[in-house]
């Protein structure tokens, strides 16, 4: 297992997604495209996967998109936006995944922002 793969607790191949989402799976790739949801290929057969915390009931996590962009602009590829979302933080209380889950979106885009300088 890879770092990425440890770090995040559960992931969702791009039809469970769909299902979870209720949409089909050309809906979710156009998600994956547009920046809306990110995405990593992990686990023994190298598949796309997506991980669940970005996933609410309402829908696709939406504090996400306009975060993933922040870090992009900082550098980051998509992986390496997944693992700092899930590696835990000292000044946050546990992940900034945990936090933007939280409604916490501006404290982690500032750290986010920080990251550009």
């Amino acid at each position: 297992m890879t770092e990425i793969e440890n770090l995040v607790p559960e992931w969702l191949p791009l039809p469970d997604a769909a299902e979870r989402l209720g949409l089909d799976i050309v809906r979710v790739r156009r998600l994956l495209e547009d920046g809306e949801l990110l995405a990593s290929r992990v686990g023994e057969r190298n598949i796309l996967k997506i991980p669940a915390a970005f996933l609410t009931d309402e829908g696709v996590l939406p504090s996400l998109k306009g975060t993933a962009v922040v870090l992009s602009d900082a550098g980051f590829g998509n992986d390496e936006i997944i693992r700092w979302l899930f590696t835990p933080d000292e000044s946050l209380p546990g992940t900034p995944i945990d936090a933007l889950r939280a409604g916490h979106k501006t404290e982690v885009r500032r750290r986010a922002q920080a990251l550009a300088f």
